[in-house]
């Protein structure tokens, strides 16, 4: 008898610590939002940030508030078509076929295709099929990113030519208007200046303290018009440069910040693992409990 006990308070033990195991594992989850905006700006260094501490303010708010890294890394080539697909396919280019800074279509087969969109598993259309009431949008001053996201899953779509001005402008009073549970907004500096004057140079930090601005703008448009209990934020980037140019393997190139921000998120905390474009569009899908596709192999950064 005494053998008996001792097996089943063995058996009861392993099952309470199997209990607390998965418990914890459910901890590790991402808090749950009703609504995930991710800004996006198309070429930020995360070296400008790291060299120039208090020149962006809102950028270094939005660290202060959220979880950061300023160690995101590109996959190769770090350009622009690639890198943001990746970051809304969840997949790198071997898996989405983008492998250019300017693909409209995939170079490569992708190694699946939606049949519903035509195109790599994208958060878009996961946020559609786990949400099919949501209200989705994107506003984007480069026409390159149109080619990268599913349109028929998207309820409001405006593109201007290289004008963030009117972009944060339109981008704004949609989410005044529509509360909406998932949006993108693309602001295509500071990479043209980048290329003109080179990565780092004067006219380069004026370009970012432009773009820092217009994230001030966004941010405080959200805070005060979507519920801050129920909303996250996540701001990031392509990819960075060096010189003029950018494509490399250098760090200068690869490396840019990676910030998200929401209610029972670490403030103010490094994140401490290897974060990826791939990674981002897992990370929606987690804040928002919608499942993610099978295609995608990147994992939630709040994991």
């Amino acid at each position: 008898m005494k053998r008996i006990g001792i097996v089943s308070l063995a058996v009861l033990a392993a099952g309470m610590m199997l209990g607390l195991g998965a418990g914890e594992a459910a901890a590790k989850r991402a808090p749950k939002m009703k609504h995930v905006v991710l800004i996006g700006t198309d070429g930020f260094s995360a070296e400008i940030v790291a060299k120039n501490p208090g020149r962006f303010p809102n950028i270094e708010r939005l660290m202060k508030d959220g979880s950061y890294t300023m160690e995101a890394r590109s996959v190769l080539p770090s350009s622009s078509a690639i890198n943001w697909a990746t970051l809304l396919m969840g997949a790198g280019s071997e898996m989405h076929g983008f492998t250019e800074w300017g693909s409209r279509t995939p170079e490569v087969e992708p190694a699946y295709v939606d049949p519903e969109y035509g195109l790599f598993p994208g958060i878009f259309a996961a946020v559609r099929r786990g949400m099919p009431e949501a209200v989705t949008g994107i506003v984007y001053s480069w026409e390159g990113i149109g080619y990268l996201f599913e349109k028929e899953a998207v309820d409001f779509i405006r593109s201007t030519k290289d004008d963030d001005d009117e972009a944060t402008r339109i981008f704004c009073d949609f989410v005044k208007e529509r509360n909406p549970n998932f949006s993108f907004m693309y602001i295509s500096e500071p990479d043209h200046t980048g290329h003109t004057y080179g990565w780092l140079s004067p006219e380069y930090v004026a370009s970012c303290q432009k773009v820092d601005s217009l994230v001030g703008v966004i941010y405080d448009c959200i805070r005060e018009n979507m519920d801050p209990k129920s909303t996250a934020i996540i701001f990031t980037s392509d990819h960075g440069g060096k010189g003029t140019g950018h494509g490399g393997k250098t760090m200068s190139e690869m490396q840019v910040p990676y910030v998200v921000i929401g209610p029972g998120i670490p403030a103010g905390k490094k994140i401490e693992r290897i974060v990826m474009k791939y990674d981002n569009a897992p990370t929606i899908a987690d804040l928002l409990r919608i499942e993610a596709p099978e295609q995608w192999y990147g994992k939630s950064v709040l994991r």
